[in-house]
Parts: structure tokens; C-alpha cells; sequence
């Protein structure tokens, strides 16, 4: 039986249901507070919250790293807008053209051969097929990286080009970077890799002293690189061990008016750095250690 006091009932059961709901939020407020304290960051079970590290474009520092919502450049555009002209020593041709390639041409300080055709291993790999094959391979790679590669020779001539003109196509180009590969062909034991560096030559058509500082800078970055991605060691009867050498003699060199250097991969008539020219995983790694050369030079 009611009387006067009592509430509604009604009333009563919205009184009773607003005392329990503040009772659940309490303990939930009270329980995440519980987990939060124990270290906790993200949702259970070991999943990384949205935007957690599994997702993060961010490294440990804070600052973009390639891949989702990354502003850095794509690894296919590092090098776009660069020119690099890769010239493959001698032509696989030439001998069959001795007197062409021994027309003497102007090299500014002096006069030389137009080419000659170049050394081999003892068991006849020529230094002509190794650099053609070797520029080849860095062309592919340098050009997944956006680089506008320009071969001095493809294969697609019958002899040559001459020393002189293989400087003008460099030139012409307005190349940031150019490149002479060649293997040396010294005696046996004579071991490893150097990288010739253009010396100051003014004289005639040459002139050199505008690309003797960022060609030394381009030698350095190929010749670290290199060696890091070859395993090979530098020269040990060029360059007293710095895997550098300068020369005045080399047209190539006097009369380019872009950065340019030359490299040695190795001695083909010492039996252990021909049978890493003659293999073509050392190739490769050879290919990819110019890239990376390269690629710092025309990067920092």
C-alpha cells in the first residue's frame, strides 16, 4: 500500500538505474586507469594500434623514411635529370682496323693513338668485351635510378671512337659525371684496382683545371665504393694502396670539360684478378659498386 511519501514508481527505477550506470563508468574509468599505469600503449593482444610502428613512415628520429606517406624521393628518381656517360674502353672491333685506330690525334699536350685494342686475359677474354659488358650492366642500373646513360660505344661501331671524340660525346652530353672503364694488363702478381684522376693540364685544347677538383671527388666516392662492393683490393704496384692515380697522358681525360675519371677493375694477366673479370657475378658487384660511386657523387 502506498501513501503520501513515496515516489513514483516510475521514478524509483530511473533513480536505481542512474546510481548503476555511475557504478560501471566508475569501474571502467578506474580499470583503464589500472592499465594505463602498467605500461600498456596500445589495444591487447599484441596488435599495433593504427598509426603504431607496423604503420609509421617515421624512423626512430622522427624524420621520414621512404615508403607510405613518405615525401622523400623514390629510389627510381635519385638520380632524374642526371647525365652520365659510361665509356667502355677499346672496341672488340679494333683490331680488325689497325690502321684506323693508330691515326694519331691531339690530345693537347701531345700526340697519341686514335685507340689500340687494349689487353686481355691469358686465355684470350679481351679487356674490350669485359668493358663493354661492365658498362652495360652499370647502364641498367643507373638507369633504374632515373640517370640518362650516354655509352661513348655500344658495340655499334666498327672501330673507335677515337680518344679525342670519346671526350667530346662526354662533353657534348654536358655530362655531371663521366666514366672510362677499362683492366689493366701488367704483370702477373701485380694485383687490384686504381682509379685515374685527371692531373692540370692547360695546353692546346685541353684545359683541365675546372674538372681536376670534382674529378678527384668523383674518383674518391668510386674508388670507396668499389672496393666495398667487389671485396677487390686497391692497386698494390699503382698508387701506393690509395687505389688513385693521376696522369696527364690520357686524351680521355685532358680533354673533357666534365667531371671525369677512369678505372682500372683489375689486372687481366694476374690468374687470380682474371678470374674475377672473367666471371660475371664479380661483373656485377663491379657494376653496382660504379653505380654507388656514382651515385654518391652526383647525390652529396
Amino acid at each position: 500500500m502506498s501513501n503520501g511519501s513515496s515516489l513514483p514508481s516510475h521514478r524509483r527505477l530511473r533513480g536505481t538505474l542512474l546510481v548503476v550506470l555511475a557504478a560501471v563508468v566508475v569501474a571502467g574509468l578506474g580499470g583503464w586507469l589500472a592499465w594505463r599505469s602498467s605500461g600498456h600503449d596500445g589495444p591487447g593482444g599484441g596488435q599495433p594500434a593504427p598509426g603504431g610502428p607496423a604503420e609509421s613512415t617515421t624512423g626512430s628520429g622522427g624524420s621520414p623514411t621512404p615508403g607510405k606517406g613518405s615525401r622523400g624521393d623514390s629510389p627510381h628518381d635519385r638520380l632524374k635529370g642526371k647525365v652520365v656517360v659510361l665509356d667502355p674502353g677499346h672496341n672488340p672491333h679494333n683490331n680488325e682496323h689497325g690502321r684506323e685506330i693508330a691515326r694519331q690525334v691531339d690530345i693537347g699536350n701531345d700526340r697519341k693513338e686514335c685507340d689500340t685494342t687494349g689487353t686481355a686475359t691469358n686465355d684470350g677474354y679481351a679487356e674490350a668485351s669485359f668493358t663493354l659488358d661492365l658498362a652495360r650492366r652499370a647502364r641498367t642500373l643507373l638507369q633504374e635510378q632515373g640517370a640518362k646513360v650516354v655509352l661513348t660505344q655500344d658495340g655499334d661501331r666498327p672501330y673507335g671512337p677515337c680518344v679525342d671524340e670519346r671526350a667530346e660525346i662526354g662533353n657534348k652530353a654536358h655530362a655531371d659525371a663521366a666514366l672510362s672503364l677499362h683492366a689493366d694488363g701488367s704483370g702477373a702478381g701485380n694485383r687490384g684496382f686504381h682509379v685515374i684522376l685527371p692531373a692540370r693540364v692547360t695546353a692546346g685544347p685541353a684545359d683541365t683545371a675546372r674538372i681536376v677538383g670534382p674529378s678527384r671527388q668523383l674518383g674518391e666516392q668510386l674508388a670507396d665504393r668499389f672496393r666495398t662492393a667487389t671485396g677487390s683490393a686497391a692497386s698494390n704496384y699503382i698508387g701506393g694502396g690509395s687505389g688513385l692515380d693521376k696522369r696527364s697522358d690520357l686524351g680521355g681525360l685532358n680533354l673533357s670539360t666534365v667531371p671525369k675519371v677512369f678505372i682500372e677493375c683489375g689486372n687481366m694477366r694476374d690468374p687470380k684478378d682474371a678470374a674475377q673479370l672473367t666471371d660475371a657475378h664479380w661483373r656485377q658487384k663491379a657494376a653496382r659498386g660504379i653505380t654507388e660511386g656514382i651515385t654518391d657523387f652526383l647525390t652529396h
